[in-house]
């Protein structure tokens, strides 16, 4: 993927969207798969990894990715708030449902897949557990460091609560799409594609990454991701990965350019 410079960008109209540059990031993963979904163009402007990103942060207001830059609007960094941009200025099929409670439904998975104290959450403090080691921070650590642990409430009890955080979203997934296939769907909600389907699909490469050749990235990384520790592992029921390759199959595409 070719990106903008943060000057180049700024200088551009239509929508820019600022992703982690050359990093399968699960939430500037996800950002991407809803705007094509909806078919919904962008620019792909570059953030720099652990960099002060010092010219993002003076057009954007943060250094953080995924951001939308739309015109002149306000930026938009949330998960909600880019999907609800989606489906705002996309086209075609909705992602989400027609019902007012299945669109409930499908936001609260997501939720528990992207939002705080979620699913995406809980194994990024487990990674920095790993990373970092089990005990809490020290205080002299390198300043990125203690800036990433207060942003995302790093402890050593938030990390030993990470696990079972992470098996009972595993649990409600899977059970979800064990009721759907009963009922013949292949979607977490309803009988098409949705928002909920799609941060599944980018956020289980968390614990159980797409082939190398699918998903270009670093083997350290690569391996990083796969070792998520017995628990998840025996949590991982193949329901769960049968329906991730489907949607990138059907609905994302492969391999993934980052």
């Amino acid at each position: 993927m070719k990106y903008l410079s943060v000057d180049e960008a700024r200088a551009m109209p239509g929508l820019r969207l600022v992703l982690s540059a050359h990093v399968p990031g699960p939430w500037g993963e996800a950002a991407k798969a809803i705007f094509k979904a909806r078919g919904v163009p962008y620019h792909p402007v570059e953030q720099k990894i652990l960099e002060p990103n010092d010219d993002l942060v003076a057009w954007t207001g943060s250094r953080n990715a995924p951001t939308a830059m739309r015109d002149e609007d306000p930026p938009v960094s949330n998960w909600l708030d880019l999907l609800m941009l989606a489906e705002r200025i996309g086209t075609g099929p909705s992602l989400l449902p027609d019902a007012s409670i299945d669109r409930a439904l499908s936001i609260g998975i997501s939720a528990e897949i992207c939002a705080p104290q979620g699913f995406g959450w809980a194994r990024r403090l487990l990674m920095f557990r790993d990373n970092f080691g089990p005990g809490d921070v020290a205080p002299d650590a390198p300043p990125h460091v203690l800036h990433m642990c207060r942003q995302y409430g790093y402890t050593a009890a938030a990390a030993g609560e990470a696990v079972d955080r992470i098996v009972a979203i595993l649990g409600m997934l899977a059970g979800r799409l064990h009721t759907q296939r009963a009922a013949g769907s292949d979607y977490l909600v309803g009988d098409r594609v949705g928002g909920c389907d799609l941060h599944w699909a980018c956020f289980s490469n968390m614990i159980a990454p797409l082939p190398i050749a699918d998903a270009p990235m670093p083997e350290a990384l690569h391996s990083r991701y796969a070792d998520a520790g017995p628990e998840i592992a025996a949590a991982l029921d193949p329901i769960l990965i049968e329906h991730r390759d489907r949607i990138y199959r059907r609905h994302i595409g492969l391999p993934l350019d980052f």
